[in-house]
């Protein structure tokens, strides 16, 4: 059986030893850094997100804090979304982009000061981009990794869990918004937030060498509500339609194309990195367009690495993105990034390596 060799490359996460225990039997690299992908019952760890409560160790999404009187003046170029009306406490969803529209990242900026922000990011390397933005642009912000490490309680049992843990003032965040306070003794800042749409936090972990202590406290807490290991969940956030930055785009997909031009402000000044060739995208109409995928038959597929060509017609016209069995629509589904010509209705081709495999397009969400 093949293992990932130990490298001072790739990082586990404040919660490794405690993923161990729980049995964690497979990873990915996210971030330079090991994320547990399942523990060894993948149907019963979907079944417990979507009735019960889910606990992830999702520490690989890190945070690149901007610290200083130019932090909000960073924040904005870096950010094609107005945040001028943007609160301490509150967090907001980012298309991040380059100079060309293309979307390089979609992290959670969360505004802990008006000298400070995170982006808690996905996979890239946003603080390297950071950091020259803000060299190049003479600004007074200092960016670094802070030592933050989240943790995600995910399912419609999440919040009964976090408000006998913290207080029933929890039940009262709005979605994105947060709070810093602490545990025990141990600082976390409490975000309603996730990767999931089953409802849940994330406990943002300000002292890594708390993480396993954090880590059973929250078990523990959890037990009278059947909490147990998991992580996000590929056939959940299909079913739900939600995006995987880097999974489902590649080096020139841009915000329109995956549905996320409702978190474009084309008004943004226009020292916004990407903003002009947002505006120019928008006019012209993207040429792609990400749609859902339900393919013919009844029995789970094998995952395959990559992307699936899709043809209609015999013609070439975009690429299945990601497949996963859905247990509660008996059936394999995905995401098509797919030419603007196609539409829900249109029956397509997907191109597997051990056939052909017939499907139609959908709209999202599929549940």
């Amino acid at each position: 059986m093949a293992v990932i060799a130990p490298s001072a490359r790739v990082r586990p996460s404040v919660y490794y030893n405690a993923t161990l225990k729980e049995g964690v039997a497979s990873f990915t690299t996210y971030n330079q850094m090991l994320m547990p992908t399942g523990y060894g019952d993948p149907e019963g760890e979907y079944w417990r997100l979507i009735n019960g409560v889910s606990q992830w160790d999702v520490a690989v999404e890190r945070q690149v804090e901007l610290l200083g009187p130019d932090a909000g003046t960073l924040a904005q170029i870096l950010s094609p979304r107005d945040l001028s009306r943007c609160k301490v406490g509150q967090g907001k969803y980012v298309a991040m982009c380059n100079h060309d529209g293309v979307l390089i990242n979609d992290p959670i900026l969360l505004k802990l000061a008006d000298d400070r922000y995170w982006l808690s990011i996905a996979d890239s390397n946003i603080l390297f981009w950071a950091r020259a933005v803000a060299a190049e642009r003479g600004l007074n912000v200092q960016v670094s990794e802070p030592d933050v490490s989240p943790m995600a309680l995910q399912g419609p049992k999440a919040e009964d869990v976090v408000a006998h843990l913290f207080g029933d003032w929890v039940r009262d965040l709005k979605y994105f918004w947060f709070q810093e306070t602490t545990l025990r003794g141990i600082p976390v800042a409490v975000a309603r937030s996730g990767w999931s749409k089953q409802g849940g936090f994330e406990l943002y972990l300000m002292d890594g060498s708390r993480g396993e202590e954090l880590w059973n406290i929250v078990r523990e807490a959890g037990q009278a509500w059947g909490i147990g290991p998991g992580n996000p969940n590929p056939s959940e956030r299909v079913e739900s339609g939600l995006l995987s930055y880097g999974g489902d785009t590649d080096d020139v997909t841009n915000p329109y194309e995956v549905r996320l031009g409702g978190f474009v402000d084309l008004d943004v000044p226009d020292d916004v990195i990407g903003i002009q060739a947002l505006r120019d995208i928008k006019a012209r109409g993207a040429v792609r367009q990400q749609l859902g995928v339900i393919l013919d038959g009844d029995s789970a597929l094998v995952p395959e690495p990559g992307w699936n060509e899709i043809t209609c017609e015999g013609r070439k016209m975009g690429h299945l993105t990601n497949c996963s069995w859905s247990w509660r629509m008996k059936k394999n589904i995905g995401f098509a990034l797919i030419s603007s010509t196609c539409g829900p209705g249109d029956r397509v081709q997907v191109m597997r390596a051990d056939g052909p495999q017939n499907g139609v397009l959908v709209d999202f969400p599929f549940l």
